[in-house]
Formats: structure tokens, C-alpha cells, sequence
């Protein structure tokens, strides 16, 4: 056991010390004109001002959960939820600061070298602060958590169940686990929620009044909607993105721990096959994996910043995901030989012998590679899909409105294929275990991937500064050009956290059967039984109920931007003239409290709705709610993350001209804003939540099953007619 402790506390350590590193790497780098630092600053002021209202307001969430959950369930569970709370919060603050200093640092250095390449490189770096964060951090809590709780206190070595005054029956060390993953997920869904509303409540209403109406250039300075839409790329797409996949990472490593657990729990109550020593490799092997995955991720992020970086920023950006996902496999493959072979694996189900956890998480890493390359194809404008799109636009609005829609359903089919195979080879070869491992397996260089994803919202950002301080226009052409890259990054990334996102549910739910199901008993949830299939039903709408009411949060905050922005251009004509400045404060203002009174209701929707339900049907309606929602998540977050992304991209691929005679200011253009407009609150603010949605419900019905599966209402109910 020290020995994989000792390797993830090394990797999170190192992670940690290289983003300290690149950070204050780019921060010693030149801001540039006075104009660009005074731009720079108001970002960053805004960013600042928000996220620390944002977590003023967590604060209060989570002091809340963490009595409610030492009084119901345990201390060690309360302070693992603190902790992990903690954890996703430092990830999502520290990316969020450097991106503010990065987008500046990226326009300065476009301005002053003219290279994409070496623009490029200052932008991946300041993304992989974000990535080698989510790593880190996530993995730093994980060590303290089994340090503390499984060594120090001796959950790990102590494997009989407890029972608290409420007569509420667990084995502390899967609770205490659940509790810092729990944490992980709340401050994820605040964060994501929050942050989604607000970039897109700012991005609506710039380009609604801004492009169509005012017909002035995205990132405009005269347009009083552009600071804020610029602090949204950092709350939002930076901030938001962390906490997100660290989330999801953290989820991956619980699922396949917890069943490690719950496996022993049922071998030991029937067959006995399951040894002792093998439990402890079972709940090890996640954390080596992991930590192995963060190690290659770190080089391939140095191959990237210390090799001589060419003019195609894609290519660069896939050799750096390729090359950590390939040495991740190597050492993953080297990590199992060392912890399962030779051993005895008499019931885990490995058909394979010794290699089959692997091939659980080798089919992770390939499933995941896969849906981001169909999520590629169905996004970037370098193929047929999106063109379509564009070249739709000359027809109307309301044309490329239904063809994109058209796009995103289609897109659903081939991801969802590929996440069935996945499911059944991992499952066929190494059983419920090697399910958890997928998911793992598909988040194991999640911090390349988040590098990756960071880069595209700081160039974004610094796509904005250089408009707004007058800069050369082959400035913007380079940073469009990273931004468009990044879109398409986005887009992969998104299709990684709901395919890890569905593998961690599902074997969260699994093990969420274990927690109240006899072990004597076959694993089965009936979904014929009347009240499991009424919990599909329900579950199945959650996602669109969730969904609804994202969309109306944005579009309410929208439309206050609106108003402002048309107001300001009405009772200040000098600011189409350039002869006056335009209020940036009042839409910074409008974004912040929309965003801040809008997420409440859909990020406690997910917390509240099974713990309610469980409490009133039981166990058996919860499990069908799980399922159903995860299934309709999965759709749901493919068709708004591709859709919207086509649309972002087709607008993209007119304002390059690449449609003769139709460029920035045409028909066609204003079409193409329109349905961007459209996609904004599904790409950026309903996909991305719908991961985090499924698994915060697995989550917190994992931790009150063993609650509401003994006390709830229909039991009662039911107990009183027979």
C-alpha cells in the first residue's frame, strides 16, 4: 500500500509544483500596450468579483451538506465532503486566475512575433495551470483521504460494517469515500451551473444587439456586453471546466473503488473467494492507475512547451493527448502486471486472467479517443457536417436552425454505439470491475485533455483583447484561429465527460445496488416492477426538466443584457461613434446576479430530487430514476454539446471568408450569429452540466440509500397493508 500511496502523493506533487511553475511562468510574461493591460485588468476584476460571490454562496451549500451529512451518516463522511469540496474549488479559483493573466500575455505575444506557434505555446500553457490542477488537486485529496481515514484511522484495515445511532448500517472507508467524491461533485455543478449562465447571459446579448443589430464586430470595445462576455470565457469556460472534470475524474476512481469494496462485501458473505490482499489491490489499483496517468501527462505537456512548435496548432494539440494517452497505457499495463499477476483472481470475473482490468481501462482510453474523434467530425468546420451548416445559412435563420438541430441528433447514434461496445467488452471481460476501470481508463489523462480544453477559452479571451485595444488584424487572425481550434478541442473534451461520465453512473450505480441488496441475492434491479419503471419514467424527464430551466436561466439573464445594451446604445449615441464609453460595469452587474440567482434551482435539483424520492418510494423507484436519467443525460448532452458546437463553428468558417461573397457582415453571417446564439446555452451551459447531473445524483443516492432504503414512506405504507 505505501508504495501507491507514495506514487500518487509524488505524481499530485509534481503536478502541482509544474502548474506553480507555468503559472508564474506566464505571469512574468510582457501585458503588452497600456490599453491591453487596462482591457486585461477589467477581466480580470470582473472574474474576481464573481467567483468569489459564487463561492460566498457555496460556502454556505456546503457548511449546510457537511451537518447534514455527520449528523445522518458520519463525521469522517462530513470532513471527506469538506475536503473534497475544497479540492474542486482550488482547482476551478487557480484556473480561473491564470486564465485572466494568460489572455493578455497571448495577445502581447501575437502582436509582438506575428507566429502562431509561439502564440500557441503561451496559451497551452496557460491552460495546462488548469489541467495539472485538476490532477493534482484531485489526487492530493484522494491521498489525504486514504492517509487520514484509511490509514491513520484504520478504515482500510477495518472492514466491518458500522452502524450509527440511527441504525444506519456501512463500512466507513466506502461512505468516507463517497463523501469526498459527493464534495467534488457539488462544488462542480455550482461551478458549471453558475458559470454557464453567466458566460452565455453575456455572450447572447453582446451578439444579439452588438452583430445583428449594430453591425459591429465581435469583441468590440463600443460594445458594453464585451467585458462581461470575456470574464464568462474564465467563470464559466475556465473555472467551470475544472471543477467539472475533476469531478468526473474523482467519480471514475470512487466507482472503481467502491466496487472493489463491494465485491469483497459479497464474495465474503457467500463464496469467500475474494481474499484480503486482494481487496487492497482492488481499491489500489484505481490510485496507481491514476496516478500513473497523471505522470504521463505531465510529460506530455513538457513535450509540447519545450519542443519547437509548428504553425498547426491542432496537430500539436492532438501529438500532446495521443502521447499521454499512449504512455498511460504503457505504464497501466505495467502497474497490472506488478499488482494481478501471478495472483489468485478466483471471483472478480477476469476471464482474461491478470490482464483483464487493463483491458477494461485500455477500452476506456479507445472508447474515449473515439467519440472524440466523432465529435470532432460532427463540429469542425474542416469537414462535411459543418460546411453543411454554413452553406445552409444562405437560406435563412430558420434553415440553419433546423440543420443544425438535424446535426446534433444524428450525432447521437455512433458515440452511443460506442459506448455500448465499451460497456459489454469491459463488462465480458472483466466483469462490473472492469466497467468502473472504462470510465477511469477514458479520464486517466484527463489532465491533458483539460489542457487542451483550457487553451481554447484563453485564446478566445485574448481574441477579445486584441480587438478591443485596436490591434493589428493579423493579431485577431492568429487568435481566431487558436480560438476556432479550440472549439473543436471543446467539443472532444465535452464528449469525454459524458462518456466518462455515463461509465462512472453506471458503475455507481452498481454499486448503489450493493449497498442495500442482500449479498446472498443475484444483483437485479427488475425494471418491469411498477415502481422501478415509474423511477425510469420520472428519471428520463429530469434531464429535460433540468435542461428547461438552464436554458430559461440564461435566456432570462439574456434578456436584462439585452435591454441594457440596447439602452446604452440609445441614451449614449456617442458610443457607434467612438466619442464615448460604454458602461461595462452595469452588464458585468446584470451577468453576476442572474448567474448567481438562476443556479440555485437546477444545481440543487440534482441533489434534492433522489434523496427526496428515496425517502417517500425507496431504493427500487431511485434505482429506475437512475437509470432513466443517465440514459436521456447521455442523448441529451451529445445532441446540445455537437449542435451547438456546429453552429459556433459554421459562423466561424463564413467570417473566414471561406464562402465567396457571403463574409463577416453578410446575410449569411447574421444567419449563422443567430444559430450560435441558439447553441450558446446548449453547448456551453446544458451539456456540460448533464455529466455532472448524472453523477451527483449517483452520487448522493449512493451516500442516503442506506437511509432512505431502511426509513422511507412507502415502505411504511406498504408494511401497514399486508
Amino acid at each position: 500500500m505505501n508504495g501507491v500511496l507514495i506514487l500518487v502523493l509524488f505524481a499530485a506533487a509534481l503536478a502541482l509544483a509544474y502548474a506553480a511553475f507555468n503559472f508564474f511562468s506566464v505571469k512574468k510574461m510582457d501585458e503588452g500596450t497600456e490599453q491591453m493591460s487596462e482591457i486585461a485588468s477589467a477581466i480580470r476584476v470582473g472574474a474576481n468579483a464573481f467567483i468569489s460571490y459564487e463561492y460566498r454562496v457555496l460556502l454556505i451549500v456546503v457548511i449546510i451538506v457537511a451537518i447534514l451529512l455527520s449528523i445522518a451518516v458520519s463525521w469522517s463522511c462530513a470532513v471527506a465532503f469538506i475536503l473534497g469540496a475544497g479540492m474542486s474549488a482550488s482547482a476551478g479559483f487557480v484556473g480561473m486566475k491564470i486564465a485572466t493573466y494568460s489572455n493578455v500575455r497571448v495577445s502581447n505575444k501575437a502582436r509582438v512575433t506575428k507566429s502562431l506557434g509561439h502564440t500557441l505555446k503561451v496559451a497551452f500553457q496557460g491552460g495546462s495551470v488548469m489541467g495539472l490542477c485538476v490532477g493534482g488537486f484531485a489526487l492530493l485529496g484522494v491521498f489525504l483521504v486514504y492517509l487520514i481515514f484509511g490509514v491513520a484511522l484504520g478504515q482500510l484495515q477495518d472492514l466491518t460494517e458500522y452502524t450509527n445511532w440511527m441504525g444506519i448500517t456501512f463500512i466507513p472507508f466506502t461512505m468516507t469515500f463517497s463523501g469526498y467524491a459527493l464534495g467534488c461533485s457539488i462544488i462542480a455543478m455550482f461551478n458549471r451551473v453558475g458559470g454557464g449562465i453567466y458566460t452565455k447571459a453575456a455572450d447572447m446579448g453582446a451578439d444579439l444587439v452588438g452583430k445583428t443589430e449594430a453591425n459591429i464586430p465581435e469583441d468590440d470595445p463600443r460594445n458594453p456586453a464585451t467585458i462581461a462576455d470575456n470574464v464568462g470565457d474564465n467563470v464559466g469556460d475556465v473555472a467551470g471546466l475544472g471543477s467539472d472534470l475533476l469531478e468526473s475524474y474523482v467519480g471514475a476512481i470512487s466507482s472503481a473503488v467502491l466496487l472493489g469494496f463491494h465485491l469483497y462485501a459479497t464474495s465474503a458473505a457467500t463464496t469467500g473467494e475474494i481474499s484480503a490482499q486482494m481487496l487492497q489491490n482492488l481499491y489500489l489499483y484505481p490510485l496507481a492507475f491514476a496516478g500513473c496517468g497523471l505522470l504521463a501527462c505531465i510529460l506530455g505537456i513538457a513535450f509540447l512547451l519545450l519542443k519547437k512548435v509548428s504553425d498547426h496548432p491542432h496537430r500539436e494539440l492532438n501529438i500532446t493527448t495521443w502521447l499521454s494517452a499512449g504512455i498511460t497505457l504503457v505504464a497501466g499495463f505495467t502497474i497490472t502486471y506488478l499488482m494481478f499477476n501471478g495472483k489468485n483472481l478466483a471471483g472478480l470475473n477476469f476471464k482474461l486472467g491478470f490482464i483483464s482490468p487493463f483491458i477494461g481501462a485500455a477500452v476506456g482510453v479507445i472508447a474515449g479517443i473515439v467519440m472524440g474523434m466523432i465529435a470532432e467530425y460532427y463540429t469542425s468546420a474542416d469537414y462535411n457536417p459543418t460546411k453543411k451548416v454554413a452553406n445552409v445559412s444562405l437560406e435563412g435563420t430558420a434553415l440553419t436552425i433546423t440543420q443544425g438541430m438535424s446535426l446534433g441528433m444524428r450525432s447521437c447514434m455512433l458515440p452511443c454505439v460506442v459506448l455500448g461496445l465499451g460497456i459489454i467488452i469491459a463488462y465480458t471481460v472483466s466483469g462490473f470491475y472492469g466497467v468502473a476501470m472504462s470510465a477511469l481508463g477514458m479520464l486517466s489523462f484527463v489532465t491533458a485533455t483539460v489542457s487542451v480544453d483550457t487553451y481554447g477559452p484563453i485564446s478566445d479571451n485574448a481574441g477579445g483583447i486584441a480587438e478591443m485595444a485596436g490591434l493589428d488584424p493579423e493579431v485577431r487572425e492568429i487568435t481566431d484561429e487558436l480560438d476556432s481550434v479550440g472549439n473543436t478541442t471543446a467539443a472532444i473534451g465535452k464528449g469525454f465527460a459524458i462518456g466518462s461520465g455515463a461509465l462512472a453512473a453506471l458503475a455507481l450505480m452498481i454499486s448503489y445496488l450493493f449497498s442495500y441488496n442482500d449479498p446472498n441475492t443475484d444483483l437485479v434491479l427488475n425494471v418491469i416492477e411498477p415502481m422501478t419503471l415509474a423511477g425510469i419514467i420520472i428519471g428520463g424527464a429530469l434531464p429535460f426538466i433540468f435542461s428547461g430551466i438552464l436554458i430559461e436561466a440564461v435566456a432570462k439573464a439574456a434578456r436584462k443584457m439585452v435591454d441594457e445594451v440596447r439602452r446604452q446604445f440609445r441614451e449614449i449615441p456617442g458610443i457607434l461613434t467612438g466619442t464615448a464609453k460604454p458602461d461595462y460595469k452595469t452588464c458585468i452587474e446584470i451577468s453576476s446576479r442572474g448567474a448567481i440567482g438562476e443556479m440555485k434551482i437546477p444545481a440543487l435539483l440534482a441533489v434534492i430530487v433522489p434523496v427526496l424520492c428515496g425517502f417517500i418510494f425507496g431504493p427500487e423507484f431511485v434505482g429506475g430514476i437512475l437509470i432513466g436519467s443517465t440514459i436521456c443525460s447521455i442523448m441529451l448532452a451529445i445532441f446540445t454539446g455537437n449542435a451547438g458546437g456546429a453552429w459556433d463553428n459554421a459562423k466561424k468558417y463564413i467570417e473566414t471568408g471561406a464562402i465567396e461573397g457571403h463574409g463577416k457582415g453578410s446575410t449569411a453571417h447574421k444567419a449563422a450569429v443567430i444559430g450560435d446564439t441558439v447553441g450558446d446555452p446548449l453547448k456551453d451551459t446544458v451539456g456540460p452540466c448533464l455529466d455532472i447531473f448524472i453523477k451527483i445524483m449517483a452520487n448522493v443516492s449512493l451516500v442516503a440509500v442506506s437511509i432512505f432504503s431502511q426509513y422511507n414512506l412507502w415502505g411504511w405504507i406498504t408494511s401497514l397493508l399486508k
